[in-house]
């Protein structure tokens, strides 16, 4: 089974397809680089507003950062299309792999921010031969789907407490969802005072606050005072 079969199956894009593999690098670090074309009278995507629009030029070979295949460094390369958008002016084409303006796939984002929930930032980095940066972009990219695309309904039970976070008496306020079919972190909010919980409740909002059947906490008084008020 050929390379290009097995990323057809897992990593098919619509309107580009795999064009070949090429070894890449030096001997002590081989590299594969996987080449992308877009596919036969395919129009490029605006990448503003998602709309087919007439090409206008096309810019140099970028690399984007790809899942290591056998634990080799992998890429995907691409020459992008620009388009010329009547509504968004001359813009580089959607590319459906890419993570922004990052060079940096959306797979390869999803991978290190798995691996970032095992090992330390600096490790999943040095372990996949990539940047600390990459790995920090790729658990913003995941964090902020997973607030997109959070379930708040349900909540019953909460849990606050602090952590000091530096010297000098810093802390952060926590709350988190302690019902016995869901446990996660819901917010986090800067210090510990009755402002920083008052904040928690607003996120939160009055109907589901009302839902609240049970709210755990030490006996710090802002906290109480809170708790009480909502």
């Amino acid at each position: 089974m050929q390379i290009q079969t097995i990323l057809n199956h897992l990593q098919k894009f619509k309107s580009f397809v795999y064009a070949g593999v090429r070894w890449g690098g030096s001997k002590e670090t081989p590299h594969l680089e996987i080449e992308v074309v877009e596919r036969r009278n395919s129009r490029a995507v605006c990448s503003v507003c998602g709309m087919p629009r007439a090409g206008y030029d096309r810019l140099g070979q970028r690399r984007f950062e790809f899942v290591p295949l056998w634990g080799i460094k992998t890429y995907l390369v691409y020459a992008p299309r620009r388009v010329d958008c009547p509504k968004c002016g001359v813009r580089v084409e959607s590319m459906p792999w890419a993570l922004g303006k990052r060079p940096l796939t959306q797979a390869m984002g999803w991978f290190l921010a798995g691996w970032a929930k095992r090992l330390s930032w600096k490790e999943t980095a040095e372990v996949f031969r990539t940047s600390w940066e990459s790995v920090f972009r790729s658990v913003e990219m995941a964090v902020q789907w997973g607030r997109e695309h959070r379930d708040l309904s349900g909540v019953r039970a909460i849990g606050i407490d602090e952590i000091a976070w530096k010297k000098g008496h810093k802390y952060l306020t926590l709350v988190y969802q302690i019902d016995s079919h869901c446990k996660r972190l819901l917010w986090i909010g800067k210090e510990r005072k009755l402002k920083t919980l008052l904040g928690f409740f607003r996120w939160f909002g009055q109907e589901r606050s009302a839902e609240l059947k049970y709210v755990c906490s030490d006996m710090w008084k802002p906290y109480l005072k809170v708790i009480a008020k909502k």
